[in-house]
């Protein structure tokens, strides 16, 4: 069934930042804001739970918060077409509607497509079709049919490796500040490194997450779109945080290997500058060249139809 996705499409609009420039310390400001659109309509978003900074945070903030301010900023920045077109890079193949609410996941997807979408992300770049039956054999074990895999690279895998270590954020106790990171109620489940996201809608809870050895999504909801209750995003992240630990409870799970042109700083959660402080610091991760300096400015200004409330 095809349900609205939420917060879930997000990694896929900050890689298409990271295409386009941004970096992790890259700021908006996070408050109510009204959008003016180029029709002279107005769209005005809200964030989870109406909780803003009232200040400008990173995209390593805003990704762990699941800030949706920032998000809709993003994708206004870029242009709306960027999203649409990184969603069909990973392979969704439904048509989708260029919009500013798209970063915030209104699209109505199958959880079949959002898995193969994150599973792009998972096997570093790697575009996966889906399938069932991996071998066929007689009783003589003659092969009569064996999947054959096709390997098509289609993400570049410096901001790949930078949106797979921001997505370990989510549950990272460094980002508890004026809000807490979306998983942090599993924190203390988390023994192996997985990339984690959420998703969340009135009606709809998704979580999807990963690292190089396995991917998991959950969806809770009712058949009939009515409301969910208050406790099921909770259960999906134990859920998911207690099966994807009882698999790897016998295994050594790996990472992703580090491109040569990335390099990692100490830098503050929020405002993504170096830190002073490293009791509150945490390592994020750059093409060289890019790294934060204590003069970085924000592009709030670059967004002329944005209007503060």
């Amino acid at each position: 069934a095809k349900r609205q996705v939420g917060s879930s499409l997000k990694p896929f609009l900050y890689y298409s930042a990271l295409e386009n420039g941004f970096t992790a310390s890259t700021t908006f400001s996070s408050s109510k804001t009204t959008f003016i659109l180029s029709n002279n309509q107005t769209y005005s978003p809200k964030n989870y739970g109406d909780v803003y900074g009232d200040k400008e945070i990173s995209m390593a903030a805003a990704l762990a918060y699941s800030d949706n301010i920032y998000a809709v900023k993003t994708n206004l920045f870029l242009g709306e077409d960027n999203l649409v077109n990184i969603l069909h890079r990973v392979g969704i193949d439904d048509e989708l509607k260029a919009n500013p609410s798209l970063a915030l996941g209104t699209a109505e997807l199958t959880m079949y497509q959002m898995i193969k979408a994150y599973s792009t992300l998972a096997s570093y770049g790697n575009k996966i079709t889906p399938h069932l039956i991996e071998k066929v054999t007689d009783n003589n074990d003659k092969v009569l049919y064996e999947y054959k895999y096709k390997d098509e690279n289609v993400l570049n895998k410096s901001s790949l490796y930078i949106i797979n270590e921001l997505l370990t954020n989510c549950y990272n106790t460094t980002f508890i500040d004026y809000n807490y990171p979306t998983c942090i109620n599993i924190a203390s489940k988390v023994t192996h490194k997985y990339s984690i996201k959420t998703g969340t809608t009135d009606t709809d809870n998704l979580i999807f997450g990963y690292n190089k050895d396995l991917v998991m999504g959950i969806w809770t909801g009712f058949d009939n779109n009515a409301n969910t209750y208050s406790q099921a995003g909770s259960m999906i992240k134990n859920t998911w945080i207690d099966t994807m630990e009882y698999y790897f409870k016998d295994k050594k799970e790996t990472w992703y290997e580090m491109p040569n042109n990335i390099v990692g700083s100490l830098v503050d959660p929020i405002t993504g500058k170096l830190a002073n402080d490293k009791k509150k610091a945490v390592m994020l991760y750059y093409v060289k060249g890019t790294e934060p300096t204590l003069e970085d400015s924000t592009l709030d200004s670059l967004i002329p139809t944005v209007k503060e409330q």
